[in-house]
C-alpha cells in the first residue's frame, strides 16, 4: 500500500486533537461522579466541631449550642452549687461517674475540665427528651432537697448540676459530656479534644 499523497502530519494532529477532547470529556464525567462520593457540606457540618464563646455567661446561667443536631449546654455554676455537689452523692445513681458517659478528663466530681463550667448534652438518657434547667433551690414542685439541676418533664427524671442522675427515676445514666477543649478562658470547641483537655 502506497502512502504517496497522504498528509501524515494532519492525521497526527487529528488523532491528538481527538485524544485531548476525549480526555476532557472523560474528566468532565469523572469529576461529578467522584464528587458525589464525598460527604455533602451539610453532612460534614453535622459532625464538625463547634466553637462557643461564653464570656457573657453569668453565674447560675446556661447557654445552649447545637452540635451534631443536639443541644449542648454550657452552665456556669455558682460557688454554692459547687459546694452542694458533694452533698448529693447518696441520692445519686452514679455519683462517681462509673458509667462511661464522659471523657476521662471529666471523670471527677464536677464532670468537667473547669469546676465552674459544666458542658453536657441536653438530652435525657431515658427516652431522649430535653430536660429543663432548674437552678433554683427547693422549689415547691421539686421538694426541699432540690439544690438545682435539670428536670425532665416527660417522665420525671432528675439530674444535678453536674449532670448526674438521681436514684429512683427512669433515666438509667448520667447526662453525656461530649468531648471538648478550651481555646481560651471562656471559649471552647465541642466535638474535639485532641486527646486531652
Amino acid at each position: 500500500m502506497s502512502t504517496d499523497g497522504v498528509d501524515t502530519s494532519r492525521r497526527r494532529f487529528l488523532t491528538a486533537a481527538t485524544s485531548v477532547v476525549g480526555a476532557v470529556g472523560a474528566g468532565a464525567v469523572a469529576v461529578p461522579f467522584i464528587s458525589s462520593m464525598q460527604p455533602s457540606a451539610r453532612a460534614q457540618a453535622a459532625g464538625a466541631p463547634v466553637e462557643a464563646d461564653f464570656s457573657k455567661l453569668e453565674p447560675g446561667s446556661k447557654v445552649t449550642v447545637e452540635w451534631r443536631g443536639k443541644p449542648v449546654w454550657i452552665v456556669r455554676r455558682t460557688e454554692q452549687a459547687l459546694k452542694d455537689l458533694p452533698t448529693l452523692d447518696d441520692q445519686l445513681r452514679d455519683p462517681e461517674s462509673e458509667v462511661d458517659q464522659q471523657p476521662t478528663y471529666c471523670k471527677n466530681e464536677y464532670r468537667s475540665i473547669k469546676p465552674e463550667y459544666l458542658v453536657t448534652v441536653g438530652i435525657c438518657t431515658h427516652l431522649g427528651c430535653s430536660p429543663t434547667y432548674r437552678p433554683e433551690i427547693a422549689p415547691a414542685d421539686l421538694g426541699p432537697e432540690w439544690k438545682g439541676g435539670f428536670f425532665c418533664p416527660c417522665h420525671g427524671s432528675r439530674f444535678d448540676l453536674a449532670g448526674r442522675v438521681y436514684q429512683g427515676v427512669p433515666a438509667p445514666t448520667n447526662l453525656v459530656v461530649p468531648p471538648y477543649m478550651y481555646l481560651g478562658e471562656t471559649r471552647v470547641v465541642i466535638g474535639k479534644d485532641e486527646g486531652a483537655a
